[in-house]
This record gives C-alpha cells, structure tokens and sequence, in this order.
C-alpha cells in the first residue's frame, strides 16, 4: 500500500517537472492591411483590429500599406491608435510598386517601425481637399540635390486665402510633430506638405524619412529581429525568430461600412431614398417604396455624416427634384423643367467636397440619373397628375351630375333608372314617370335629384 503511494507521488513529481520544462509559448503577430483610399471604414476596421488585438500577448503588428491618400479625420484616428498602442506597430509600404502618398506618408511617420519595398514612394501630403485654387509657382517644387532636399525646404504653394494658410500650417506642425516623436527627418516632412515632394523608398532611407528596405515580408522580419523601439516611452527589443503570423481581415460591418462610404453607392442611396419616399406620398398605402425609401434615404444620411459633404451641393439636388415635380404640376414650358435638370447635375457635381482620388461621384452615374430623374418627374409623374385632373369614370362619385329617369310617378321618393341600374331617388318636386332628373348628391343608397323641366312645363 506504501509503495503505491510511493509509487503516485513520484508520477506526480515527473509530470509537474516534465510540464516546467515544456517549450514557451512562440511570439505572435498580427497582419493589418490598408488598401486603396482611407476612409471611415478603414478607420474602423484599424480601430478595432487594435482593441483585439491588444487583449493578447502580441509581438508586434505589422501593417501593410498601398494607398493614394484619404480623409484626414480617418487618418488621424488612426494614427491616434498607433501612438497609444501598447504593441509596436511596424508600417510597411508593400508590395513593389505601392505607395504610402498623402494620408499614407503621415501613418508611416507616426508607426514604431517605417518599412518599405524596393520601387515604392512615399510624399505628395499636401492637403489637397482645402487647396482648390492653389497655384504652384514657376520654379520646381524638389530640388534635385538631395542635400538641399534634406535641409533646405522649398518654397510652399501660393495659397490665396488665410483658411487655407491655417490648415496647411496645421498640417505642417501635425507631420513635425510625429517626426521628431520617431526621430525621423522634421526638414523633409514639412516639404512633402508644402510642396507635395515624393521619395524613392532608397531616397527616403537615404534621408532618415524610413528606418529600412526590405524585399519580401521575411526580409522584414529578419532585419526587425533584435531591433529596439519605444512603445509608450518604454524601450522593447524585437524578437521575430520564429513568430507566429495572423491576418485579420475586414469582417461584414466593415465590409458594409466601406460600400456605403463610397461616395456613388451614398448617392444612389440619397436618390434611391427620395424616389421611393415621392412614390409612396403620391400613392398612399403602396408601403414597399415608402419602406424601401426611408431605410436607404437613412443610410445615405448616415454615409453623408462620415464624407465631406458640400451642404450647398445636396441642397441644389433638393431643389433640382422640386423643381421638375413642380413642372409635372405648372405647364412652364419647359423653364421649371430646364432650372431643375441643371441644378441637380451642378448639386451632383459639387456634392462630395474633396479632391481626393476615389472620393469622387462618377459623371457616367451622374448622367445616368439625370436622365432618368428627368424622365421619372416630367413624364411618368405628369401622366399621374394629369390622370387625376380627369373626369371620375367609375364608382358611385361619378354618378354626380348623371341624368337619371323616373321609372314611375311620384312626389318625394321614387325609383329612377340610372346606368341601367335602380335607385331610390329623393326630390324636392313631384315627378313624373319617364321624366328626367340630374343627380345632386348621394346619401347612402338614396339619390338627391333635382327634376329636369320639360319644355311644356317651362312654357
């Protein structure tokens, strides 16, 4: 019985040393990626990526980056959660042949780590939405020595008014900001905004704008392993020696926030919505445009709230539609009609504020729905309008002002023939039969008639 004992205790002592001895657990990392235009959904899935994953022990975040830009609000969200990440975030501009421009040159200065692909460029981060009549001058915006690149920034865009003065000033003091938080070239950050200059991925390691070149995603690894950051004022060394590498992808919200973010899929909601809340108006009890209006008149309100709508724009387009219902209604000879088409293409054009490529409504879609608008109010709505100005063909209102017949005689209620059919009529003078009456009113199943005299009588 001892040695049984004996025995157990020492399997336990074996197992609890085996279980000590066991290998640790291998690092992690997670993989984000931002494609195309920075939007509010990509702010969205960035922002939620990092609060998942920072319930985990996580290594490092890796962020790949290819895009043309975007809206500064998304992009400074998104920058505000680098900064406050408590994992390192290492921005790397890949593949070859991507691009880190505009809002992308502000995230790659304000990651731990900036990394990018051979033949990638990174620059161009001039605020282009406010500067709409800014003028470049006469000589180059880049130098082309490198030194005087790197020390001596050249003249800004002429810009006409103090607003735009005030925002490229903030966006300079922005991007200053983050490169002296990272130790990063402050020289050249403010030339890419004031001047719009763009780098190589060499000339931008050349000029300390990035901290390496790397060729493929294990080149990156290989040359992070061992290499020291500060996350939050803390100094951390990378070990990247056998990470374990996930990928997060856009889940359905995200995917359905970046449909509706899209300025030509807001648009059509917008129209879609307004259509379908008219039909439903004009044709009380239909409830499925009325429904269907309201849910996607909603949702464009909602994607109006996130773009940078021009107010001036969406009312031109509210005006445009008034004014060719009111066309349907007041025969203008046109002049209603013509008013309407062009403010709705000028609201249509001017309707997204922004320079920003992929932010734009497409003037195929724009002309589409002229086309059809116009054709939906002036034609189909005033064949509507114009059907109900007719005379009543059936039902008991258009016995009003029928003439009826006496069917036999009498003197307050009788029988009268009316559409072949009999009724019980009321008068106010005695009838006789075969005599001819109009009919006044109807009270229930009684008529009110008024007698027709005869030309006997009237003699």
């Amino acid at each position: 019985m001892k040695l049984r004992h004996i025995l157990t205790i020492c399997t336990l002592l074996i197992s609890s040393s085996v279980a000590d001895a066991s290998p640790e657990r291998s690092p992690e990392a997670f993989i984000l990626e931002i494609n195309g235009v920075i939007s509010p959904a990509t702010a969205d899935y960035f922002e939620r990526s990092l609060d998942k994953i920072n319930q985990f022990d996580t290594e490092l975040i890796l962020l790949k980056i290819d895009t043309p830009g975007g809206l500064d609000l998304s992009m400074r969200t998104i920058i505000k959660k680098i900064i406050s990440s408590p994992t390192p975030i290492i921005t790397y501009v890949s593949p070859s042949g991507s691009r880190a421009a505009s809002a992308g040159t502000y995230i790659l200065y304000a990651s731990h780590v900036a990394a990018m692909a051979p033949a990638t460029n990174i620059g161009a981060a001039t605020p282009v939405q406010i500067l709409p009549s800014a003028k470049p001058i006469d000589k180059p915006a880049i130098n082309k020595d490198k030194a005087d690149k790197e020390t001596k920034p050249d003249s800004p865009i002429e810009v006409g008014d103090a607003m735009s003065h005030k925002m490229v000033n903030d966006a300079v003091a922005y991007i200053r900001g983050l490169a002296k938080l990272r130790g990063r070239n402050e020289e050249w950050a403010e030339l890419a905004v004031r001047s719009a200059a763009s780098l190589t991925a060499e000339e931008a390691l050349s000029l300390n704008v990035i901290d390496m070149i790397a060729n493929s995603q294990a080149d990156l690894f290989r040359q992070l392993d061992g290499q020291t950051v500060n996350v939050l004022g803390v100094s951390k060394v990378l070990k990247t020696s056998g990470l374990i590498v996930k990928e997060i992808v856009p889940d359905w919200r995200n995917k359905l926030l970046q449909i509706i973010s899209d300025p030509n899929i807001a648009y059509i909601l917008m129209l879609v919505g307004i259509y379908g809340l008219i039909f439903e108006f004009s044709n009380p009890g239909a409830i499925l445009p009325g429904t269907v209006g309201a849910i996607c008149l909603l949702l464009a309100l909602f994607s109006f709230q996130i773009l940078p709508i021009n107010y001036a724009g969406l009312a031109l387009i509210l005006l445009g539609i008034a004014l060719m219902i009111g066309e349907a209604f007041v025969p203008s000879f046109g002049v209603l009609g013509l008013g309407g088409v062009i403010a709705f293409i000028v609201g249509s054009i001017i309707l997204i504020e922004t320079d920003l490529p992929g932010y734009g409504i497409n003037m195929g879609l724009i002309a589409g729905f002229t086309v059809s608008t116009v054709a939906f109010f002036i034609l189909a709505l005033g064949l509507v309008f114009k059907a109900r100005r007719n005379p009543i063909v059936s039902g008991i209102e258009e016995m009003l002002g029928m003439e009826c017949e006496a069917i036999e005689s009498f003197s307050k209620q009788g029988p009268v023939r009316v559409h072949s059919e009999i009724w019980t009529a009321r008068s106010t003078m005695p009838m006789e039969k075969g005599q001819k009456a109009r009919v006044k009113a109807i009270n229930g199943l009684i008529l009110e008639v008024i007698p027709e005299m005869s030309k006997e009588n009237s003699l």
